[in-house]
């Protein structure tokens, strides 16, 4: 595994697909901080209030500014502001099934309605139907794009995979050091 998936890793993937425990296990082994895209584009705890796309944009190259991190989320727009400085990116191109089962699993978050959550269900749903760069064709237009080390994961076995290989790379590197 590439010290690069430990420096600065963009995560992108449709809602639900893990994007944030992916994120989450990856910053904790490479010690570096987990920023989650959602937390930039909407303002306070909910999902009812867009921040101004401007305002979320700089937060975001804020964020990307730091020697190190994990930046996840489904918003390619947001995503290619870090892509620039990002060592690696990973993009989980789960189907839609295993997303589904993940969104029901976890229900509504951060104090979102039902409504709320009808709307993040179908938008999901979407994801391969849609065209902007929170989508299907945005985030392969990414990960194509991007010239360093990437990994394009379609299955739960192969973010596992992926995982081992991460914390075997830490644990050669304490023991060299």
């Amino acid at each position: 595994m590439p010290e690069a998936f430990k420096t600065r890793t963009v995560i992108i993937g449709n809602s639900g697909s893990g994007k944030s425990t992916l994120a989450e296990k990856v910053a904790a082994l490479a010690k570096v901080p987990a920023i989650d895209l959602d937390l930039l584009r909407w303002v306070g705890d909910g999902y009812g209030v867009k921040r101004d796309r401007t305002v979320a944009r700089q937060m975001a190259f804020e964020a990307a500014a730091r020697p190190g991190w994990v930046i996840e989320g489904v918003y390619g727009w947001l995503a290619e502001v870090a892509i620039p400085r990002a060592t690696a990116l990973i993009w989980l191109d789960v189907p839609w099934i295993l997303c589904r089962e993940s969104l029901l699993g976890r229900g509504m978050r951060r104090g979102g309605t039902e409504v709320e959550f009808a709307t993040l269900m179908a938008w999901a749903e979407a994801y391969w139907e849609r065209t902007t760069s929170s989508s299907f064709a945005g985030h392969s237009r990414l990960f194509e794009d991007f010239p360093r080390a990437k990994r394009r994961l379609r299955n739960r076995e192969e973010v596992h995979q992926l995982l081992a290989d991460v914390r075997a790379e830490a644990l050669r590197t304490k023991a060299l050091s």
